[in-house]
């Protein structure tokens, strides 16, 4: 016979997998950590594969739990929608949700995907730009929820993370060594900009605008090329790049404060769902970082 795969163990799998351990993972499916593991023993062997190795305190998918996790997201995802569409209560509609560039590439992913297996009926249009520009289109009334900096003019709004900010060079290059130093920065108005001048000002060191961008991988090409020097969150440093320091001449960037900033007078269930799904992911986030550490 061919065997068939439970969604309540798919979703253990999923919830470990995503989560990095048993007890995480335990907390999101709400069952006892004992459970889990004996939910993933079962699927072990109705495939006949291993799909976890332990790694000290957390677990790695294994090349055939790699295999699965795909196809187990998509099962959960045809689960959800099947019983959604015959759920006269669930939830419906179009939410408009903003990010700038930098925040949509590192955090949006997970967000976005966990909102979609939980509310498989809602439409969340994404818009990105610049923090200022989505502040404006909140007051216009074209876009409900958006992630924005700190000190970019919001008023209110929910702190969901702060996170450090670095300069980054080319790994294979030495622009960094150029003075005037040439800079790769966001628009004007862009708290990463004015943070970076005003560092580099007081550490008396001189430097030029050489690109400008709302895109962050508009600014990062010009930084990988060896053209200029950036300023990125530290989450979105990535391969090519590397970090400079006060060792390096470099005065020490602010953290980024980021906010969760609602439209003035937006209600409605679909967007308190969101909202308190956004803020929840982050501080899942900053607790499974805190456990890692």
């Amino acid at each position: 016979m061919i065997p068939t795969l439970d969604a309540e163990l798919l979703r253990s799998f999923v919830a470990i997998a995503e989560t990095g351990g048993f007890t995480r993972a335990a907390e999101r499916v709400h069952r006892t950590q004992s459970a889990v593991s004996m939910q993933i023993k079962r699927l072990e062997e109705t495939l006949g594969q291993p799909l976890f190795e332990r790694e000290g305190r957390s677990v790695a998918l294994t090349p055939q739990g790699e295999l699965l996790l795909d196809h187990a997201r998509r099962i959960l995802r045809a689960h959800h929608e099947a019983i959604a569409a015959f759920d006269t209560h669930a939830v419906r509609g179009r939410v408009r949700f903003g990010s700038p560039d930098d925040y949509a590439s590192t955090f949006l992913p997970g967000i976005l995907a966990r909102f979609a297996r939980s509310h498989p009926l809602v439409h969340v249009e994404v818009v990105v730009d610049s923090s200022v520009r989505l502040l404006e289109m909140q007051a216009a009334g074209d876009v409900d929820l958006a992630l924005v900096s700190e000190g970019s003019g919001e008023a209110g709004g929910v702190l969901v993370t702060r996170e450090p900010v670095v300069w980054v060079t080319s790994a294979r290059h030495c622009i960094h060594e150029q003075e005037p130093l040439p800079l790769a920065i966001f628009h004007k108005g862009c708290v990463f900009r004015e943070a970076a001048l005003n560092a580099l000002d007081g550490a008396g060191r001189a430097a030029r605008i050489a690109y400008s961008s709302i895109s962050l991988s508009g600014l990062l090409a010009a930084v990988e090329a060896g053209l200029a020097v950036g300023t990125v969150i530290r989450g979105n440093v990535r391969p090519g790049l590397r970090i400079l320091t006060e060792a390096d001449g470099f005065p020490r960037l602010p953290d980024v404060g980021i906010k969760l900033q609602r439209a003035p007078s937006t209600g409605g269930c679909l967007i308190d769902r969101l909202e308190e799904h956004v803020v929840e992911s982050f501080r899942n986030a900053v607790a499974t970082a805190h456990a890692a550490a």
